[in-house]
C-alpha cells in the first residue's frame, strides 16, 4: 500500500476484499490497478505525485515527508527506514507532504487496515 499498489486478489484475497470494500465503488482490479497507477505516477517520470494536505485530517497508515518518510498512526509519526520504523515521534500539525496517494487516503478513511510492520507498534 506504501508503494501505491493494492492487495493481490489471489494470493491474498481477504485483504483485498477489505481494500474494495473500503474503496466503496464496484470496480474490478484492473479498474482499480488503472485509478491507482494514475494517481501513484508522475506520467513521463520516474517519480511519485505527491500532494498537500493539513496533517490533522489524515488516516492512520497516510505516509508524509518532511525531513524524513514518516508514517502515521494514532497520535505519532514512525520514521520509515528499510529495516522498519523508527521511534514514534509527536505527529506534526498544519500541512504536510503527502506521499500517499488520494485513492489510497479514502480506501484509509473507509475502513481499510493495511498489515504494518511490527516496529510501527
Amino acid at each position: 500500500m506504501a508503494a501505491g499498489h493494492r492487495p493481490c486478489a489471489y494470493c491474498r484475497r481477504a485483504n483485498y476484499n477489505a481494500f474494495t470494500e473500503a474503496w466503496g465503488e464496484n470496480l474490478k482490479a484492473p479498474q482499480m490497478d488503472a485509478v491507482l497507477h494514475k494517481a501513484r505516477a508522475v506520467h513521463g517520470a520516474r517519480r511519485l505525485q505527491t500532494h498537500e494536505d493539513d496533517a490533522d485530517g489524515l488516516p492512520d497508515g497516510t505516509f508524509i515527508k518532511t525531513d524524513e518518510n514518516y508514517l502515521l498512526r494514532q497520535d505519532a509519526v514512525f520514521p520509515y527506514t528499510p529495516t522498519g520504523y523508527g521511534a514514534p515521534q509527536p505527529r506534526p500539525t498544519g500541512r504536510v507532504t503527502v506521499l500517499t496517494s488520494p485513492p489510497m487516503i479514502t480506501v484509509l478513511r473507509g475502513g481499510y487496515a493495511p498489515h504494518l510492520h511490527p516496529s510501527a507498534g
